[in-house]
């Protein structure tokens, strides 16, 4: 249950993204490599939008990009240095 509310407080706390995907990027506590890594990901994101569900079907469609979406940003915050996270509470 707890891992579940930690999920759910990540997904409110979409605010604070800008910011932390700023300092990520330009950082130099950051590795070159997991910077190249997390615009892989984003790029491939929105190269190949994999729909598990269809979106012509509005509110799933639109759940399962948020999904995706989140999760790929869970890997990139815990790829970052942790005291970047600290920073931003996430």
């Amino acid at each position: 249950m707890r891992k579940l509310w930690k999920r759910f407080r990540f997904i409110f706390n979409i605010r604070k993204f800008i910011p932390f995907l700023k300092e990520f990027f330009i950082s130099k506590e950051v590795p070159m490599s997991k910077k190249l890594i997390s615009a892989g990901l984003f790029g491939l994101y929105m190269v190949l939008p994999l729909d598990l569900i269809p979106d012509f079907l509005v509110f799933f469609g639109i759940l399962d990009d948020v999904t995706v979406f989140m999760f790929v940003m869970q890997y990139v915050v815990k790829m970052a240095p942790p005291a970047m996270r600290e920073r931003y509470d996430m």
